[in-house]
């Protein structure tokens, strides 16, 4: 994966601005790497503004066409490290519903609402809220020895960032119910066989995977990408008529695209298209 140390093999930029969250944007992907391994990767107030404000960078970037998110060391994403954040004083009623509103809740939305697609390469422990950031990733690459914890009911808390949104639709009730209730780790290939994740890897070939697959969608067509992503996260809240008027009007944008006329043009003319992201 690059990283800011490593720069002559990629093209495009990088930048070692934050040692919490490396940045390199190589051929169109942004590669975005939570960097505390000390800690498991747990989110720092810091880390979760960086990594909100490169997602709505990627979605405005129209060089970026993919984007993965992963991390160093033996976690994906231990969960929140509220340490760092901004001190409020005295806890008033309100305060926990507005820090959560505020930090777990963005953090997951600016993922769902990333107009590139999303790939996580969960390397590790991906646990409470880290948990939630790869199952709100449009795809979910695993490593063989990486493993899945809704640690929220073993202290006592209800689970958070969107954690009672994304479960159930991903998995049905019962499922999301029993991960939640019981906070029992999942492994990755339990996880595979639920539809959390949907690739599981050796750890050693995470990386290449990665970044075979995040190429395939920084070589596709962009916009399109973009909106079958709002499509079908949509879809879940829609009704039929609300959906199928979407999807009329997704398919109107998109065919003024200059990707939706090249991919037809390739079609008549037998040949492979050659997207620009336009």
């Amino acid at each position: 994966m690059p990283s800011p140390e490593d720069t002559t093999e990629h093209t495009g930029s990088v930048e070692p601005v934050d040692p919490w969250v490396l940045h390199a944007t190589d051929n169109g992907v942004s590669w975005i790497t939570l960097n505390r391994p000390e800690a498991m990767n747990a989110v720092t107030w810091d880390q979760r503004e960086r990594i909100i404000a490169l997602l709505a960078d990627a979605s405005a970037d129209p060089s970026v066409r993919a984007v993965v998110l992963t991390a160093t060391g033996r976690g994906f994403c231990a969960g929140a490290d509220l340490r760092g954040a901004p001190s409020t004083g005295d806890r008033i009623p309100g305060d926990v519903a507005r820090t959560i509103r505020l930090g777990a809740q963005r953090l997951i939305a600016a993922v769902l609402d990333c107009e590139k697609p999303v790939i996580a390469a969960v390397n590790g422990t991906a646990a409470g809220i880290g948990a939630h950031l790869a199952f709100a990733c449009d795809l979910v690459l695993a490593a063989d020895s990486a493993t899945f914890i809704e640690v929220f009911a073993r202290r006592g808390l209800v689970p958070d960032g969107g954690g009672a949104y994304l479960l159930p639709r991903l998995i049905g009730p019962q499922r999301a119910k029993e991960l939640m209730f019981f906070g029992d780790a999942l492994p990755a290939a339990e996880a595979e066989r639920l539809g959390l994740v949907n690739r599981v890897v050796a750890a050693e070939e995470l990386a290449a995977t990665a970044r075979e697959w995040s190429q395939r969608l920084a070589d596709g067509p962009t916009r399109a990408l973009a909106l079958t992503k709002q499509l079908v996260n949509a879809s879940l809240d829609a009704g039929r008529a609300t959906a199928f008027a979407a999807e009329a009007m997704a398919q109107e944008i998109n065919m003024t695209t200059q990707d939706a006329s090249e991919g037809v043009a390739s079609f008549v003319e037998r040949r492979k298209p050659k997207y620009r992201g336009m």
